[in-house]
């Protein structure tokens, strides 16, 4: 029970407009949850108030039995893939997954064989696509209770697309997930459970039909 996170209560604005009104989230240790909404329904919005680097006006979380007030945030067990590129320019990969993951985990990342191509280069020298799967398995392998991925699959070439997929689900036997992505159905081949916000609350999605009935998908 200590690695289940729970949210709710969660209200937030921009310039007067309420985007969150009324989340109710929870995700365990082996659970891959979806998050899917449509453009400016606050998805990566609530991955960042869950991180803890966006304040919301009100929420309530909790991890096991612990209640998370602002001082706690820093040193909850909460790993983050932010929606934009964060790997720094100037560096080899190589040394970027060094000073990124423990000996044990980089090891595993720089045998990959779609990592080896790249070890001497920089991130300017790759894809963008590539950047994004590096991106991803260095935050899928630290260690920690919950991840939460906002876009992982964007840009990424359908070669790595299943590779990344292999990787959350292993991944899940130790840790939950919390996932959104523009490519819904890279999400619904994964999500142990699925949750949309819709019109600023959450609703669980038990069958595809439903993203149709809520205009999610026409």
């Amino acid at each position: 029970y200590m690695s289940k996170l729970h949210i709710d209560s969660v209200t937030k604005s921009f310039d007067g407009k309420q985007v969150l009104t009324d989340i109710c989230l929870s995700c365990e240790k082996g659970e891959i949850v979806g998050l899917l909404g449509r453009n400016g329904t606050g998805k990566s919005t609530l991955l960042k108030i869950i991180f803890g680097t966006v304040a919301a006006e009100n929420r309530f979380m909790k991890i096991g039995n612990e209640v998370i007030t602002e001082s706690l945030f820093r040193s909850q067990p909460i790993k983050y893939l932010p929606e934009n590129s964060f790997l720094p320019k100037h560096l080899k990969i190589k040394t970027i997954i060094d000073l990124f993951n423990n000996q044990v985990n980089a090891k595993r990342i720089k045998a990959q064989k779609n990592i080896q191509k790249m070890l001497y280069k920089k991130p300017r020298e790759i894809s963008s696509g590539q950047c994004r799967f590096l991106e991803v398995l260095l935050v899928c392998n630290l260690e920690s209770k919950m991840t939460l991925l906002d876009e992982p699959f964007n840009g990424i070439a359908p070669v790595y697309e299943e590779d990344i997929k292999k990787l959350i689900q292993e991944q899940s036997k130790n840790k939950g997930f919390i996932i959104t992505d523009h490519d819904y159905r890279n999400i619904l081949d994964i999500a142990t459970k699925v949750i949309m916000i819709y019109d600023g609350g959450t609703k669980q999605i038990k069958d595809k039909s439903e993203l149709v009935q809520w205009g999610y998908i026409p």
